[in-house]
């Protein structure tokens, strides 16, 4: 399943507090989807996911905003 976050216009901690939100609902095997206009949300996320065990699959800036893909492969929290 995929999840998608929309964080655009949000800023530090918001995208990464709406992540982790998402994430809590989310099942080993789920892609949340973050969008987001904070520039520091690409470094949140990164060593979120390092800590937490999660995989980036994708992290790519789009027309004004950065699109994220987080495949949950742990539940750790």
């Amino acid at each position: 399943m995929r999840h998608v976050v929309d964080a655009r216009g949000s800023f530090c901690p918001g995208p990464i507090t709406e992540l982790i939100k998402t994430y809590r609902k989310a099942q080993v095997g789920d892609e949340i989807e973050l969008l987001a206009t904070d520039p520091a949300a690409k470094s949140d996320v990164a060593a979120w996911a390092a800590k937490s065990g999660n995989e980036i699959v994708e992290m790519k800036e789009e027309q004004g905003y950065i699109r994220m893909i987080i495949r949950v492969s742990s539940k750790s929290k």
